[in-house]
C-alpha cells in the first residue's frame, strides 16, 4: 500500500508540523506501508496550463505522478481567506479529472478559527467527489491554539491524528478487497 501525504501549500509550519505527526504514526503503527510526503513549499511547481499531467516535467511531473501512483493520499492544507491555499487548488487542476478514482483521500485542516472547518465543508470536500475519491468523511481539524513552538500540544488532535491514519488505511484496505472481489467475477 501506498500513502501519499500532501502539505498543501507553500508558506507557514503548521500544516507541515501536522503531517509529519501524521506521517511520523503511519511509519511507527504500520511499517509494511510505504509512505511519501510531498510538501508543496519543497517544490516549484507552474500553474497548470491544461497539458495531461504526463506532460508535465520536473518537480509538476514528480508531484503529479507520485500522487496518481498512491492508494490513498492524505491531504493537509490549511485555511488562508476562508478558502484553501492556490498552491493546493493548482496541483487539482494539474491532475485529471478522475484522478481520484479508486484511491481513498483523507484530510487534515489547520486553521486559525474555529468557523474555518465549513471550507472542508463547502471547498475541498466537493472538489474530491468531482474527482471521483473515496473521501474518508472524518478529518482532523486542528487550530492555532493548539500549537505550541511547533508541536502539537493538544492531546485530543495527536489522538485524532492517529484515527484519521487508521480510518484511511482500513477504508483503502477495505476498497482494494472489494475491487478484487468484483474482478474476480471476470474470467480474463
Amino acid at each position: 500500500m501506498k500513502i501519499v501525504g500532501l502539505s498543501g501549500s507553500k508558506v507557514g509550519s503548521k500544516t507541515r508540523t501536522a503531517m509529519d505527526y501524521t506521517m511520523k504514526t503511519i511509519a511507527e503503527h504500520y511499517p509494511e506501508v510505504e509512505i511519501t510526503l510531498l510538501d508543496l513549499a519543497d517544490y516549484d511547481i507552474p500553474f497548470s496550463d491544461g497539458r495531461n499531467y504526463l506532460e508535465y516535467d520536473g518537480d509538476a511531473g514528480y508531484v503529479t505522478k507520485t500522487l496518481m501512483e498512491a492508494d490513498a493520499i492524505i491531504i493537509g492544507t490549511p485555511v488562508f481567506q476562508a478558502s484553501i491555499p492556490a498552491t493546493l487548488k493548482n496541483i487539482f487542476d494539474l491532475l485529471p479529472q478522475n484522478a481520484f478514482r479508486d484511491k481513498v483521500v483523507s484530510m487534515l485542516v489547520t486553521a486559525g478559527s474555529a468557523k474555518h472547518y465549513l471550507i472542508v465543508e463547502q471547498q475541498l470536500k466537493p472538489i474530491l467527489a468531482y474527482m471521483k475519491a473515496q473521501i474518508v468523511q472524518t478529518y482532523v481539524f486542528i487550530e492555532e491554539k493548539d500549537f505550541y513552538r511547533k508541536e502539537i500540544t493538544d492531546d485530543d488532535v495527536l489522538f485524532r491524528i492517529e484515527r484519521l491514519v487508521e480510518d484511511t488505511i482500513v477504508l483503502t484496505q477495505t476498497f482494494s478487497e472489494i475491487r478484487e472481489k468484483k474482478e474476480a467475477k471476470y474470467d480474463f
